[in-house]
């Protein structure tokens, strides 16, 4: 059976065809007007006409807010935290607990240790440069300088020879005369990589007692032939015992606190 459309809807088909045409037709009127109108303003003319004194503190500016940027991975990179973290979660493995503490708890941990460690290096950074900077009795590039030494003399201080052996010869650079003499780019990778080395040998030596505890009780169960006890269910509580029976945090905090002395 065939339905033939009445005329109200004929009619209101007529209707929306004609308003579409009627969007399209003033789209097109107005398409110049909008090609003629510049979306992005056009520099001035005279943009570069400034005075090179106004240029160079524009570009400190924007070095200055690069480096703040930067700063999370600076913090990481060139002070003790990698090493703080490393040995914290080498603690938390060896515990054998999954997420105690959470990861939010050793990061503000190990910040916090950071700055204990870090404070003398700031302090004589702010003294050395930062001060007299602000003061006026420094220019920046000194004042740089001079902020710089007391935080090169401490990643020189925790940096083995071999590392920055290492890294001396793939620059293709001469034997250093002196610790002063070795570039910070030279300087930085071999410090991390030292730091790690340091945190993987104090991660070992926290592995060691957990890891006899580990066999302790794997080798108790099999010899009472309780064999489908998993063996962390008895020696996770006795890890957790053990560790806060000798003051477990003290120890660690000291001997980490106490590696970068």
């Amino acid at each position: 059976m065939t339905i033939t459309p009445t005329r109200p809807a004929t009619g209101r088909l007529l209707r929306r065809l004609l308003t579409v045409g009627m969007v399209i037709g003033a789209l097109a009127a107005t398409a110049p007007c909008l090609a003629q109108t510049p979306i992005v303003p056009a520099l001035p003319a005279d943009w570069s006409s400034g005075q090179p004194e106004q240029v160079v503190l524009s570009l400190r500016i924007l070095l200055s807010l690069a480096v703040l940027s930067l700063a999370p991975g600076l913090l990481m990179m060139l002070t003790s935290f990698t090493r703080i973290i490393i040995v914290l979660s080498f603690l938390r493995s060896a515990l054998g607990t999954q997420q105690a503490p959470p990861n939010a708890v050793l990061v503000a941990f190990a910040l916090f240790l950071t700055f204990f460690v870090m404070h003398p290096v700031f302090d004589e950074m702010n003294q050395a440069g930062i001060q007299p900077y602000l003061a006026g009795d420094m220019n920046y590039q000194d004042a740089l300088d001079a902020s710089s030494r007391p935080l090169h003399t401490f990643m020189l201080g925790q940096t083995r020879e071999r590392d920055i052996a290492l890294f001396t010869e793939l620059a293709a650079l001469d034997r250093p005369t002196s610790p002063d003499d070795v570039p910070f780019y030279v300087l930085v990778p071999g410090f991390i990589i030292s730091e790690l080395k340091s945190a993987f040998q104090l991660g070992f030596v926290l592995f060691v007692p957990f890891l006899v505890i580990d066999l302790v009780v794997a080798s108790t169960l099999m010899s009472m032939g309780m064999l489908m006890v998993p063996p962390v269910m008895i020696s996770l509580p006795v890890k957790i015992l053990l560790f806060v029976m000798v003051d477990g945090w003290h120890l660690i905090t000291r001997s980490v606190v106490l590696s970068f002395t």
